[in-house]
């Protein structure tokens, strides 16, 4: 009786990598990744936009995340902590230049021309405001800078708790197919996250430009100072 409950190689297996996926999906919602995605998502006011950004991140985390696996799981290949610390220093400094980035971009969203004409013989000037807008066309201007946020983050190791598991998996396939399933978490994860954030931007574009510019300082802000955070412990506590 007590050999019924004795889980088989594939179920074990399947538990697993709905771990994996579960732990993506988690790890997702981690401070500095939304510090970084919601500082991009920002810059724009289309949901549909600030999901595709989240998966791109996702994508570009995977990337990283599978090729240090692999490095793992073959080569026995470790991180040390000295150079986590400085590639997590690295994400600090990005997300320090993704903060300042997203908040440069609400003092220049408009700009202002002086046009200058002749009405009666006299002359005159006039000031005008132009709105720069937005285009949502395509999003694969969105893709490199988001694609590459999301491997620096990869390569920080702030995945360590999937590395952890890696080695406690005997077959080098199911590994492997443990970290495709633990990114597939990350992106839908951070998709989620990123059409969550994305819509107050989208209901505030057009009706309420105070406090749309004030959820996208906010953001810029977030990223800004976590950024801040990061780069004093890691290169100066």
């Amino acid at each position: 009786m007590e050999e019924l409950l004795v889980p088989t190689s594939e179920q074990s297996a399947i538990a697993v990598l709905l771990i994996g996926f579960v732990f993506g999906l988690y790890h997702a919602i981690e401070a500095d990744h939304l510090a970084a995605v919601s500082a991009i998502v920002s810059e724009h006011k289309n949901v549909w936009t600030a999901s595709v950004i989240g998966g791109f991140w996702g994508f570009g985390h995977t990337i990283s995340l599978f090729v240090v696996g692999a490095l793992v799981i073959f080569v026995k290949f470790q991180i040390t902590e000295r150079t986590e610390g400085i590639l997590e220093g690295i994400v600090g400094i990005m997300l320090v230049l993704l903060g300042l980035n997203a908040i440069r971009k609400i003092f220049t969203a408009q700009k202002i021309h002086a046009h200058t004409h002749e009405h009666d013989g006299h002359e005159h000037s006039h000031l005008h405001i132009h709105h720069e807008e937005k285009t949502e066309k395509s999003h694969h201007r969105f893709a490199p800078r988001s694609v590459l946020v999301g491997m620096v983050h990869g390569l920080a190791g702030s995945a360590g708790l999937m590395l952890l598991v890696l080695p406690t998996i005997s077959s080098a396939g199911v590994a492997l197919l443990y970290i495709a399933i633990f990114g597939i978490g990350s992106i839908a994860g951070m998709m989620i996250m990123s059409l969550l954030m994305g819509l107050p931007l989208y209901f505030t574009a057009e009706r309420f430009v105070a406090i749309n510019k004030g959820i996208r300082f906010l953001a810029g802000a977030f990223s800004l100072i976590w950024g801040g955070l990061l780069i004093n412990e890691k290169f100066f506590t």
